[in-house]
């Protein structure tokens, strides 16, 4: 009797940690030329171990629950994730029109993309003191406007295992840099994306131009947008298929990077 009173009571114990266990939202703020920036680090923190950490820069419409919840869906218990804000926290898109407005400047001045999103880099290691992040296994994925920003973190040379673009635009000021990549990069696009498949060739003669271990993978049937589940527009919209097919090769090309296996 006192036995599976004993069961019952350790039953009890672990479904009330197992509820306690939950997914961190821990802001995480830096001033950079005068302007404040606002991310929100994600991880479970039921998992103490030590975990490889990505720096996410979401798409144009920036930090927000749909991109927090991303996310926290690629995290798990894998992960540490940074949700990037790359506009500065008084910039929030509430629609196309004023995304469009906060991705101009920077496409017009990538050398201003890749400081401010090395910069959120930076940023993230520094909360290794107080989060689960294991600094020697880091790479950066992005989605849209956000895959453009970390190919240009990798273009920069930043110190990262891998990067990774879920339907981001493919062009660059500057194909030279190339030459500085260190991550592997692996590109995911649409085959019928519009928008960015025109540049397609001019990327792979970039990166046949680079030393980079790299990967460009067209997803038949896909448009633009094919990860975001809350886009259904047309020439934007969610393909599940494509999306999960593409997150398990991300899931294999960063397990591959963080231990230098193929």
């Amino acid at each position: 009797m006192r036995i599976a009173r004993l069961g019952c009571f350790l039953l009890l114990s672990g479904m009330a940690f197992a509820a306690q266990a939950k997914m961190v939202h821990k802001p995480v703020e830096w001033t950079l030329d005068g302007t404040k920036y606002h991310s929100v680090l994600v991880y479970d923190d039921a998992v103490a171990a030590k975990r490889p950490g990505l720096l996410m820069v979401p798409n144009w419409y920036g930090v927000n629950d749909t991109a927090l919840k991303k996310a926290e869906g690629i995290a798990g218990k894998d992960y540490v994730i940074l949700v990037t804000d790359m506009y500065g926290e008084k910039i929030r898109p509430s629609g196309d029109e004023q995304a469009l407005a906060a991705v101009k400047p920077l496409y017009a001045d990538r050398a201003q993309m890749r400081k401010r999103v090395t910069y959120a880099l930076d940023q993230f290691k520094a909360q290794a003191k107080d989060a689960p992040i294991d600094l020697s296994k880091l790479a950066a994925i992005g989605f849209c406007f956000g895959g453009s920003a970390v190919l240009d973190l990798a273009r920069a040379g930043a110190d990262v295992a891998a990067v990774v673009s879920f339907h981001g635009a493919l062009q660059t000021d500057k194909p030279e840099l190339a030459k500085q990549i260190k991550a592997r990069v692996l590109v995911f696009n649409g085959a019928d994306d519009k928008g960015t498949m025109p540049d397609a060739d001019k990327f792979m003669d970039e990166m046949r131009g680079s030393k980079a271990d790299w990967q460009f993978v067209v997803l038949g049937n896909a448009v633009h947008c094919f990860t975001e589940t809350d886009q259904h527009k047309e020439g934007c919209a969610y393909d599940e298929r494509a999306a999960k097919r593409s997150y398990r090769m991300m899931s294999d090309w960063l397990h591959g990077a963080f231990t230098n296996t193929p």
